[in-house]
């Protein structure tokens, strides 16, 4: 939804501004008289779904630097992402749509590329630099390109470093030096993990299934668990949450009552000791207590697993219904620029990493970190609901809030998340 970046932290942006979605949920659409040869006259609409004041700035940045250089004209439109989510569907079936529309790679993408309803961007990506064969390979479906990365972020175990100073603990590297830490926090009278899963962001907890799943049975069993070649019910998936009981005692007991940024609240203010989140945390942080943060790898399980991380890759895609096709991949074609992609940054919270890779990043410290642990990944996964299905998100957010509040119940819960997962891949 994660940066600012173009969705899982447009999702997290979006939440205090939800309103009521109606007809195109305040799309922009593809006003203007056709021009010839087919193609309507006025600016490219560019619909976004980044609503918090800085996200929302650095886009139109982003617009702005584009339009400076004349010719072509870009325009910005911008709502909620709950209502965004919930109008993609409409926006890409009109036949008067938004021509560019931010969002994020993967399933989703993918879905509706094979609908016919994203357009070929293949154009823009013929002799691209500064892109990764990765990124290449993220941005494909069926031989052609139907998406233009923009940036990507990371996970990691978010602490003060002030806080773990006081306590006397250090960033731990395996599992079991994770629950000694987590043990001498609790001993402190604070709590050592925080959560932040309640109604509005229940799908916090899927980075914890994810990296425990990747640690214990690697990328390439978490896909095609999440695209229905498994089971849940699965004795390898049943080890991550008997991997998992064994921290759940230094939870927060109220993290699945908690916002993702009541979490963060919790965690700032040293009610909390950690926090599985991902670099939009900092979008949230008050600037004097950013250089106070740090975060170290999710734990080793098993050290003969390749280490994977989660990298969520946002950007852009066009619709294939798009009345202004030559302008539309003139603007694509200048989002993957270097200046581009620096216009946004430079006005953006700075907590995420440039899709093109000879971009200059905030380069603080923390992110440096970051893109070094990226770098040395043996793979890289995106998010529960984007290696699946946004379909498939709510199964995972009910059994894994259950699994937190019961454990006791993980067979039950195991069994009843492959009904549900079931009836979603056979829909």
């Amino acid at each position: 939804m994660t940066t600012t970046g173009f969705s899982r932290r447009g999702f997290l942006a979006g939440l205090g501004a939800v309103g009521a979605a109606t007809a195109l949920g305040g799309c922009v659409t593809s006003t203007g008289s056709q021009a010839a040869g087919g193609s309507a006259s006025g600016p490219v609409t560019l619909q976004s779904n980044l609503s918090a004041p800085s996200a929302k700035a650095a886009m139109q940045a982003l617009v702005d630097s584009f339009n400076k250089k004349g010719g072509t004209q870009a325009s910005l439109n911008t709502v909620a992402s709950e209502t965004f989510r919930t109008q993609l569907p409409t926006y890409l079936t009109s036949a008067n749509p938004p021509d560019v529309l931010t969002w994020y790679a993967g399933s989703v993408a993918r879905s509706y590329a094979g609908k016919n309803l994203l357009l070929d961007v293949s154009e823009v990506w013929n002799g691209l630099a500064g892109y990764s064969d990765a990124l290449k390979q993220l941005s494909t479906d069926s031989g052609k390109q139907i998406f233009i990365p923009a940036s990507y972020y990371f996970w990691g175990m978010f602490y003060r470093k002030s806080n773990f100073a006081k306590w006397g603990v250090t960033a731990p590297t395996t599992w079991a030096e994770f629950l000694q830490v987590c043990e001498t926090i609790k001993s402190k009278g604070v709590t050592p993990i925080g959560l932040g899963a309640d109604n509005s962001t229940p799908w916090v907890a899927s980075g914890w299934f994810d990296y425990l799943n990747v640690r214990i049975n690697g990328a390439n069993y978490h896909r095609e668990l999440l695209a229905g070649k498994h089971s849940f019910a699965d004795p390898q998936v049943h080890k991550v949450f008997d991997q998992w009981k064994t921290a759940l005692p230094y939870f927060d007991p109220k993290g699945t009552a908690l916002s993702f940024q009541d979490a963060t609240t919790n965690l700032l203010q040293g009610r909390t000791g950690m926090m599985l989140i991902g670099t939009f945390l900092l979008d949230t942080t008050p600037k004097e207590d950013v250089d106070d943060i740090d975060f170290f790898r999710f734990p080793i399980v098993d050290p003969n697993m390749p280490l994977v991380e989660e990298a969520p890759t946002d950007g852009f895609y066009a619709s294939a219904h798009t009345q202004r096709k030559p302008q539309t991949l003139e603007f694509l074609k200048y989002l993957t620029t270097v200046e581009a992609q620096e216009a946004y940054l430079k006005s953006s919270a700075g907590s995420s990493l440039p899709a093109n890779s000879t971009a200059k990043d905030s380069g603080t410290p923390l992110i440096t970190k970051g893109k070094e642990m990226l770098n040395k990944a043996a793979d890289l996964t995106q998010f529960f609901n984007r290696d699946s299905s946004d379909a498939l998100q709510p199964t995972a957010d009910a059994a894994l809030i259950k699994f937190i509040q019961h454990p006791e119940q993980i067979d039950s819960i195991l069994t009843d998340w492959q009904s549900a997962a079931k009836k979603v891949w056979t829909s």
